[in-house]
């Protein structure tokens, strides 16, 4: 009998597993991204504004975007953010599962500890980001051009007019930031969505329900969303203010010429103009975006792990 169509698959995750792990991340990524990205995109022009987050300037800001540019524009710079976001997300996931692997070699423990369970999602949100930053940067500028008639033709475009003005240096400008929020939100996201799954898998399995408590395919859909959903949530929470920060700093430059700050002195400048409650502008929308995001991107992530069976062997 010839093999169905989902033998060969796993046939060829098997032989490539490295591959299907960053195919896999691409698509969950690209999917929950694309899925959010009105919302991200109110988010943003939200934290580069003056106008102050309620549902009624909510409300205004969405209705005047869809006068103004029409409803699928509402998906305008989701290109980029497609260009940066598949790529980052498959790093992320693989290397995620890498990190995993040599950690529970160095510690000897099938399941790990807290700490290696937060080192290794922080390990590898860290890395997703030094690899893709420039895109996410254009990607920001994009997201808020028309408002600022800037004239990006697009990703190219505009990878190529930062680094004609700026150089290599324009294109990395508010990675600290970033870094500094993306390490400790890819490693809360990761290590509350891990701790999650093993207790569900701990908890049936001492109800009888599962016989294997680590047995990460047990889990259905609902549970692996659940848990994508408290993870999205208080990452997004404790790490808001330094992604302010850096949306600041990405597209300082485009509302004026002078000198761009520093990211302390960016922290500063809001601060200043909005109290402490500015860096915590658009977490509303963060509150609904974020779990909906990692909760997609978590769950098909792990549907085609599973599915695919490409997890690789300690």
């Amino acid at each position: 009998m010839a093999p169905t169509y989902l033998q060969q698959a796993r046939q060829w995750t098997k032989q490539h597993p490295v591959a299907a792990s960053l195919l896999a991340g691409a698509v969950a990524g690209g999917t929950a991204k694309t899925v959010t990205a009105p919302m991200d995109r109110l988010k943003l022009l939200f934290q580069v504004g003056k106008l102050p987050l309620t549902m009624r300037n909510l409300h205004t800001l969405a209705l005047d975007l869809y006068k103004e540019e029409g409803f699928f524009n509402l998906w305008r710079g989701n290109t980029a953010t497609l260009a940066r976001v598949m790529p980052y997300a498959g790093i992320q996931f693989t290397t995620h599962e890498q990190y995993k692997q040599w950690l529970r070699h160095a510690t000897s423990q099938q399941d790990l500890s807290p700490g290696p369970r937060f080192l290794a999602g922080a390990l590898a949100g860290a890395t997703a980001v030094a690899v893709t930053y420039p895109l996410d940067l254009v990607r920001a500028q994009l997201a808020i051009q028309t408002r600022l008639k800037l004239k990006h033709n697009g990703l190219g475009h505009a990878l190529g007019s930062i680094w004609q003005l700026e150089g290599l240096a324009g294109l990395y400008r508010g990675l600290i930031p970033t870094l500094l929020g993306v390490v400790p939100y890819a490693g809360t996201s990761f290590y509350t969505y891990e701790t999650i799954k093993l207790t569900l898998r701990r908890s049936s399995s001492h109800h009888g329900s599962r016989t294997d408590p680590s047995a990460d395919e047990d889990l259905s859909s609902l549970e692996r969303l659940v848990a994508g959903a408290f993870a999205g949530l208080i990452g997004q929470s404790v790490t808001y203010p330094l992604d302010v920060v850096r949306r600041r700093m990405q597209t300082d430059g485009v509302f004026a010429a002078s000198r761009r700050p520093s990211a302390s002195a960016t922290l500063i400048q809001v601060v200043q103009q909005y109290g402490i409650l500015g860096l915590y502008r658009g977490l509303v929308l963060n509150w609904i975006k974020g779990p909906i995001a990692v909760s997609i991107s978590f769950t098909i992530f792990d549907y085609c792990k599973n599915t695919f069976q490409f997890k690789r062997q300690a």
